[in-house]
């Protein structure tokens, strides 16, 4: 008997069934079968299934003589299931790697409940991928498991059969099936979840849930929508002859009016002549289902009061009337747009007649919530040694809270904004100012850079389009002959500025002032940290931050971070901060993995984590002046090589242990390599040539020589000499560290190779 029967009805799919059969098959669950249905499908998918089934003895297939519908399809495939649970799947959706594995674990977790809840996400044929918008309902906090009265918010869930695993038995015990018809899955999920004994749920995507550019079924238009009302027939007769569900009745009623004004509203559903029909129709049904204690939200008062009345004329006279308010709210808001630019333009070429204030800095960071970044640093340490110099931070409204007190805070684009820039003396970026900036004599532009670059840059990306994109790379150059200063943390780092960015500014090879705070915070500081972010006492805080893939339209995570977390065991903690650029989290928050993307500080990150695991991102270097563990997964080389391109090999002179793959970086974990003395010699080496004049004192340096004019700026303290904050877990820190220059030798341990660095790295 396996543990799954995943039942997928097939019809006119061919273009999807491939992978839709191939994902079940090659789940790291393998406990399973798969009963293909054909529903008589006039295409190759009866074909296509046979083909699955020679080669695989898990494949079932079941051919049906003619057409039934999705309902009855599924019917077939349930008689022929033996598995203690049923994972219904649609034929162009796909089930998520370990999407079964991660199932099973939480089954057994929870007791074997009656009903597993599981989310997914929505596909678009673009590639934008979208979580559920409700995965909120799906938390795994709180007893587990339980009834629906104590989670009703499940039903806000889309009341699909294919977010779910169900316990067979319980099935044929109470006799649920499927009906034919549109909206099969309403009498379908409504009554398993009222009558389920104990349910649990699973807060992670195991389902794409394919948006097809067409449009599904649902997203026809076609009188057959009408089948929604006998589909609600069914769930209120189900609560009638079970007399113990009739509490559930008033929100029964409310999520069938809601379902009935998506039905109208949705101009892909009805056929003109119908909307009359059907909006008379939803009325009888109103007044048939009505129940009391069905409060109605005020917002959706109106569509109530429509469909209580059947009001069709004056339901679309109010939608043509919206329409036009939209419209006209878009217009005006338009013209208003226009004219506030034109003033604030206005405003811009006054203030730039005034004298600049030689007491004024404004400071800005891209990629950063808010005040951090190396400005952030700079901001600082001007407030600090050159306490004369009134500062102030361009944030969006949203991050002013991570502004410092008695820093000013500036909104882009307003006119406080337009004077500051037209009036500082100094101007602080890590990236461009806005390009209307036209810079004055008498300011001075300071350039910090984000961090020593490892994959091409600037005029490097000419030749390199999926990288550059849309870059102007005569504006690029217009931006840099505004600089007046660039930061640079070590000698590669110059070389590369200097030809990547020509121009006539003058390079600070100072250190990188965002590396700082490593040198200079505490043990209570890291304790705190940890604190703040839910970390266990003494567990290893694996800290992952892959960057941004300039080849791929849409980003994904090339780990399962679940799965690594399994292999590793207890007693480890995955922080997963997404490259800013991402778009969305690496994965969700759900036990030992901790979404930190939206950390406003990854220098925070870095101090609470025992170990870096990261790809191509210039946080390796930064990092490594905490003297802990750094391990590289770059299982895409090639094509991030053809794509961005890097200036050294860095499988030649890598920070630490390296792996190609998912299994290769938890084997680097398990036998202890990450933080073995060979890694501990790499990494030395990697600091000795990146991290020469990260002390602690870079911003101080910056500021002496750019504001107060002093040339003998505070001298660096050798490498030998610096003492990091050590990390907080006896499991995290390394074995020992190699002697400088250590890992110029052959390596001794696996997936590690130091061949000599190209001259541009050293």
């Amino acid at each position: 008997m396996p543990r799954f029967s995943v039942i997928v009805p097939a019809y006119k799919v061919q273009a999807y069934l491939h992978e839709c059969l191939e994902s079940v098959l090659s789940q790291s669950y393998p406990d399973l079968e798969l009963i293909a249905v054909d529903d008589c499908s006039p295409d190759a998918c009866g074909a296509i299934i046979d083909e699955f089934a020679a080669r695989d003895p898990r494949v079932r297939p079941v051919h049906l003589a003619e057409n039934q519908g999705l309902g009855p399809a599924r019917n077939a495939g349930m008689a022929e299931a033996t598995g203690d649970y049923l994972i219904f799947l649609d034929s162009d959706d796909t089930l998520t790697p370990d999407a079964l594995h991660a199932i099973a674990g939480r089954l057994k977790e929870t007791g074997e409940p009656d009903v597993l809840v599981y989310d997914y996400a929505r596909t678009h044929w673009t590639g934008e991928t979208i979580r559920n918008q409700a995965a909120a309902q799906l938390t795994e906090q709180g007893p587990a498991p339980f009834r629906l009265a104590d989670r009703p918010g499940l039903l806000r869930l889309l009341m699909v059969a294919w977010n779910k695993a169900y316990r067979r038995e319980f099935v044929e015990e109470e006799g649920f099936a499927f009906p034919s018809g549109y909206y099969e899955d309403t009498p379908w999920t409504y009554p398993v979840l009222m009558t389920a004994e104990s349910i649990a749920t699973l807060d992670r995507v195991c389902v794409h849930y394919r948006q097809r550019r067409r449009g599904g079924i649902l997203g026809t238009v076609s009188p057959r929508h009408f089948d929604i009302f006998e589909q609600y027939d069914r769930v209120f007769a189900y609560v009638d002859r079970n007399p113990e569900l009739a509490r559930w009745r008033p929100l029964l009623f409310r999520r069938m009016v809601d379902h009935l004004i998506v039905v109208f509203a949705r101009r892909d559903r009805l056929p003109r002549r119908c909307r009359a029909d059907f909006l008379r129709k939803a009325r009888t049904y109103y007044r048939r289902y009505h129940s009391p204690g069905a409060p109605v939200p005020r917002r959706t008062r109106l569509h109530y009061t429509l469909v209580r009345f059947g009001l069709h004329r004056t339901y679309h006279a109010l939608q043509r009337t919206a329409a036009l308010v939209r419209r006209t709210a878009k217009l005006t808001s338009r013209l208003l747009k226009g004219v506030r630019s034109s003033a604030l333009r206005l405003h811009y070429r006054v203030q730039r007649c005034l004298p600049v204030r030689s007491d004024r800095a404004v400071f800005a960071a891209d990629g950063v919530r808010g005040h951090g970044c190396s400005p952030g640093a700079l901001e600082q340490a001007f407030r600090t040694h050159a306490p004369g110099i009134r500062t102030a931070w361009i944030a969006d409204a949203g991050q002013h809270g991570s502004v410092p007190t008695g820093t000013r805070r500036l909104r882009p684009d307003t006119a406080a904004y337009w004077t500051a820039l037209a009036r500082s003396k100094y101007l602080v970026h890590n990236a461009d100012f806005d390009r209307r900036l036209v810079k004055r004599p008498g300011q001075v532009l300071v350039q910090t850079r984000q961090g020593t670059p490892l994959k091409r840059m600037g005029l490097d990306l000419r030749e390199r389009p999926a990288a550059s994109g849309d870059t102007d790379f005569d504006e690029l150059l217009d931006n840099v002959d505004k600089w007046d200063y660039v930061l640079s943390a070590n000698r590669h780092s110059t070389l590369t500025w200097e030809r990547v960015f020509p121009g006539g500014y003058t390079t600070l090879e100072y250190g990188t002032p965002r590396n700082d705070r490593f040198q200079q915070a505490t043990s209570a500081d890291v304790a705190r940290i940890r604190e703040s972010l839910g970390i266990p006492e003494g567990a290893v805080a694996i800290l992952y931050a892959p960057t941004h893939r300039d080849y791929r339209r849409t980003q994904r995570t090339p780990l399962d971070l679940h799965r690594v977390l399994r292999r590793l065991g207890p007693g480890h903690v995955i922080l997963a901060r997404a490259h800013h650029r991402h778009g969305g989290p690496l994965a969700p928050t759900a036990g030992q993995v901790v979404d930190v993307t939206d950390h406003p500080s990854v220098e925070s990150l870095c101090l609470a984590s025992d170990a870096l695991v990261t790809d191509y991102s210039s946080i390796m270097f930064d990092y490594a002046n905490l003297d802990r563990p750094i391990v590289i997964h770059a299982d895409d080389r090639e094509a991030y090589e053809a794509a961005r391109g890097t200036y050294f090999d860095l499988r030649s002179f890598p920070p630490g242990a390296v792996s190609r793959s998912e299994d290769e970086l938890i084997d680097i974990f398990t036998t202890g390599h990450w933080r073995g003395s060979r890694s501990a010699q790499l990494r030395s080496a990697f600091r000795e040539r990146f991290c020469p004049y990260d002390d602690g004192r870079a911003a101080e340096r910056v500021v002496r020589h750019v504001v107060l004019g002093e040339r003998g700026v505070p001298p660096v303290v050798p490498l030998d000499q610096r003492h990091p904050v050590p990390s907080a877990s006896p499991g995290g820190r390394s074995a020992g560290r190699g002697p400088v220059g250590a890992g110029r030798a052959q390596a001794a341990e696996p997936h590690i190779d130091t061949a000599r660095a190209p001259y541009g790295a050293r």
